[in-house]
C-alpha cells in the first residue's frame, strides 16, 4: 500500500517550511496553511525532509 503526505490543518501554523523543502508536493492554501499536492511531485526522501522540517509536526505520512 502506498503512502502519501498529509497536513493536519489544525496543527499547521503556516510557516511554509514544507513548501520550501518540497515545492512540488506542498503548497500554501488560501487560508495561509499548507496542503499536500496530489499526486506528490517530489520523491519520498524529499517529502520526508519536508515532514521533518515542520516545527509543529503537522505534516505526516498516511497509508493510502
Amino acid at each position: 500500500m502506498a503512502k502519501k503526505a498529509v497536513v493536519d490543518k489544525e496543527k499547521c501554523i503556516g510557516c511554509g517550511s514544507c513548501v520550501a523543502v518540497s515545492q512540488r508536493s506542498f503548497k500554501m492554501d488560501s487560508d495561509g496553511k499548507s496542503v499536500a499536492i496530489e499526486p506528490a511531485g517530489d520523491d519520498e526522501a524529499t517529502i520526508q525532509s519536508a515532514i521533518d522540517s515542520c516545527p509543529v509536526i503537522a505534516v505526516s505520512w498516511k497509508e493510502g
